[in-house]
Parts: C-alpha cells; structure tokens; sequence
C-alpha cells in the first residue's frame, strides 16, 4: 500500500527517480526506468576496429552485450578497475547496453524544482545529451539522457527509429 501510495506521489509532483554513478570527481544521473541490472567489472571480449570506449562485449545470459567505458566516452583520464568499477546494464530500445562507471552512488529521487537546465558551454558530452543539473543538498548531478547518448551516431550501438 505505501508503494502505491509513493508512486501516486511521484506522478502527482512530476519527480523521476535517478540512479547516480561517479566518474572521477563528477557525479551523474541516469533515468532508473533505464536500468535492468547492476554488476561488477569483469574484462570484456574485445571487437576489432571498435571505437576506444567501446572495450568489448560480455555475455549476459546468452545476450551478447556491448560495453562502453564511459570514461573514455567523456574524455576523462584513463580508467583504473578496481573493486568499485561497475558496470550498469540499460535496457534502451529493446537493445541492451552496459557502461563501465567508477562507482554507483544511490537512486535519489528528483523533482522538478530540484532540476536545472545545464549551462551552454562546450564540453566532452552533446549538450542535446544531457538533461539538466539537479541538486539535492550540497549534491550537484549532471543528469543524462542515456538513450539520447548511446543512441548518438558516433556510438553505433542503437538504431534510431524516426
């Protein structure tokens, strides 16, 4: 009953929760309705001639899955895996997607007067990719649009339906 009581809430004020990540000393949010599953770094199977970020595939319970470092996607220094690099599994477009992440912060919940348009300025990431900037407390995060993103032309990795 509290569930259905919470979610009436979340519709009613137009909150969207968020599953934030780090990747060096920047924190990011990403759609949770994006998320299938979270799992630990294991080395992927590397493709020739693929772009840089893109390290390689794993199999996912017979599901061949591309893997995108997102620190090479936003170039960021180079990535050490540690016992903290995870790799996010997101279900966009019927295509499933894993991206390699320092760390995975929480799932905060959002609303709309807690979210920012970002400033226009030049940066590693298409502006058209990110949502906004929102804050909770001292906590500043760079919420993205990760369909939008992998979706991208330079990524390859899902097709864009008109």
């Amino acid at each position: 009953m509290t569930v259905v009581t919470q979610s009436a809430e979340v519709a009613a004020t137009g909150a969207r929760e968020y599953l934030t990540f780090r990747l060096d000393q920047e924190e990011y949010g990403i759609d949770i309705l994006k998320v299938q599953e979270i799992r630990g770094y294991e080395p992927p199977t590397r493709i020739a001639h693929a772009p840089e970020f893109i390290k390689g595939v794993v199999n996912l319970r017979g599901t061949i899955v591309p893997i995108v470092d997102m620190r090479l996607k936003f170039n960021c220094s180079k990535a050490d895996y540690n016992s903290f690099t995870v790799v996010i599994i997101l279900n966009l477009r019927n295509r499933v997607v894993g991206i390699v992440v320092d760390s995975v912060s929480d799932v905060m919940e959002l609303s709309p007067d807690n979210m920012r348009s970002a400033p226009d300025i030049e940066s590693a990431i298409d502006s058209s990719c990110i949502l906004g900037l929102g804050s909770v407390g001292e906590r500043m995060l760079i919420l993205l649009d990760i369909e939008k993103l992998m979706s991208s032309v330079d990524m390859g990795l899902v097709a864009v339906e008109d």
